[in-house]
């Protein structure tokens, strides 16, 4: 008999035929939303290998019902919503996908940036609204994009990337991160620095740091406050990072100029939320790697470390190693 996985989400149906090759597969397909939390309680129970999203908790209670799982394979890079520790004390390995979203999430990153210094969806919706009437000199005038500072708060591959546009619109690039590369700064002329410096320094700052618990909160009201008030934060990592109320404040008061966000601390926000209400944020629906390229990438990704810890081999990106190790 084939063992048996279930898969939170409607995904690819080319991806979804490569798991069918090797294995029995349940899929929540009544609608594209989460799996309902009872729906995944019961189809957990019986399965070897669990394929989920972001959008699905993975804690000690699910993987308790579950005796016979091997592997929890997570369709995205981060894998938050996923209790690594308990599921490494069951021998349970768990799985991203780095890597091939790097440069799609980039790609947003700097459009989101772009749009946000340059007033992009405020214009759009003032012309669609009829509300233009004649050329102003000083009408829907935005931030300088070239030639600026641009501070990222955590270098790794997607900070890599986005550096690669910076460079393209010669801006000076400032970096904070918890460990420097040497590497990087001599390849891209970039420079280093602490937290404090790069909020005062920089005319846009970046956060594309991974969320911890000792990153939640990292961008508060002391932090905001350091920011110039010309300044723009975008946010492209994780929600919680960034502390919303204080965010909702310093738009609201002038502190900041502008800020972009793709992420949110919970998700999907709330039609009424505060920061909405705002006209100087410019806000995305989560989807820093959504071109039809990357999610294909993402999913037979994730399809292929479901198959190769189900069928005895190591799958490529282990986020607890040690689990392979001592098995």
């Amino acid at each position: 008999m084939k063992p048996k996985v279930y898969v939170t989400r409607q995904i690819p149906d080319e991806v979804l035929a490569i798991i069918r090759q090797t294995c029995e597969v349940r899929v929540w397909s009544e609608s594209d939303v989460p799996v309902p939390r009872d729906v995944l309680e019961r189809e957990i129970t019986d399965v070897e290998g669990l394929y989920c999203l972001l959008t699905d908790r993975v804690d000690e209670a699910l993987l308790e019902r579950a005796p016979r799982l091997k592997i929890v394979s997570n369709m995205a890079a981060g894998y938050n919503n996923i209790d690594v520790e308990a599921a490494t004390r069951r021998g349970i390995m768990v799985t991203n996908t780095p890597d091939v979203l790097t440069e799609t999430t980039a790609d947003l990153t700097f459009a989101l940036l772009m749009a946000t210094a340059r007033r992009l969806l405020e214009a759009s919706e003032y012309l669609h609204r009829g509300d233009w009437q004649t050329w102003s000199p000083m009408l829907l005038t935005g931030q300088d994009v070239f030639g600026s500072t641009l501070g990222i708060i955590g270098m790794g591959r997607i900070g890599e990337a986005l550096v690669r546009r910076a460079k393209g619109f010669n801006m000076n690039v400032l970096y904070y991160n918890r460990t420097r590369k040497a590497e990087t700064e001599e390849a891209y002329g970039i420079r280093y620095t602490d937290m404090n410096e790069l909020l005062r320094m920089s005319d846009f700052v970046c956060v594309l740091t991974p969320y911890s618990p000792q990153t939640h909160n990292l961008i508060g009201p002391a932090e905001l406050r350091r920011m110039k008030p010309t300044a723009v934060l975008i946010n492209t990592a994780r929600g919680g990072i960034v502390n919303e109320d204080a965010l909702y404040e310093a738009l609201r008061d002038g502190t900041i100029w502008a800020a972009g966000l793709d992420v949110f601390e919970r998700e999907p926000v709330v039609p009424d939320h505060p920061l909405l209400t705002l006209p100087n944020l410019v806000s995305l629906p989560h989807i820093g790697s959504a071109s039809v390229a990357t999610r294909i990438k993402m999913a037979s990704l994730a399809a292929n470390h479901l198959i190769d810890a189900i069928g005895g081999h190591r799958p490529a990106h282990l986020v607890n190693p040690i689990v392979w190790e001592i098995n």
